[in-house]
């Protein structure tokens, strides 16, 4: 069975409150395997015998959607590839670890579909931005909650659904998942 963490969009936060226990309890009655939580913003670790897939992904949103009414996407990944996605940000270890964040999306974006994020974006704050693996680095360089840059303007120009997860807390899952 391989480990996998499951980083889930729009929970606890935005009026979307859930408690991790309760989480947890609908994950395993579903089958899920030694169910854990990290942070209480729907971090997900368990154990699963296949590969992550579209397919797994939309099955723990579906959970979360009929058992709780909140509408969330699931970004399935391997301590591997957590690891991976830190060591391919440009803005990890360069800015404070809580300003660098990692937008995990649900699909690999079209290239000129950065481009017009970029485009889009420019004049619009000091954040940085830069592609990644399945997901977006991002510099907010100052302010997060106020910055202009949220999931909704990334998610309309990208055009794929994700979450975000600053450095610090993808360190603490990746903590969690290999103890």
């Amino acid at each position: 069975m391989t480990r996998y963490a499951a980083l889930l969009g729009s929970i606890n936060v935005g009026g979307n409150r859930l408690a991790m226990a309760d989480l947890r309890a609908a994950l395993e009655a579903e089958g899920f395997a030694d169910v854990a939580t990290v942070v209480a913003s729907g971090n997900v670790l368990f154990d699963h015998p296949g590969e992550a897939d579209a397919a797994l992904e939309q099955r723990i949103a579906s959970v979360v959607q009929t058992r709780f009414g909140i509408d969330t996407f699931a970004a399935v990944r391997t301590s591997a590839e957590l690891e991976a996605v830190l060591a391919e940000s440009p803005f990890a270890g360069e800015s404070e670890d809580k300003r660098v964040h990692v937008h995990f999306l649900e699909r690999q974006p079209a290239p000129e579909a950065f481009a017009r994020l970029l485009a889009d974006h420019e004049g619009r704050g000091p954040e940085q931005l830069a592609p990644g693996t399945r997901c977006l680095h991002t510099d907010y360089v100052s302010n997060v909650g106020h910055s202009k840059l949220n999931g909704d303007f990334i998610a309309r120009r990208l055009g794929r659904r994700g979450t975000a997860r600053n450095i610090r807390s993808i360190r603490r899952i990746i903590e969690a998942m290999d103890p």
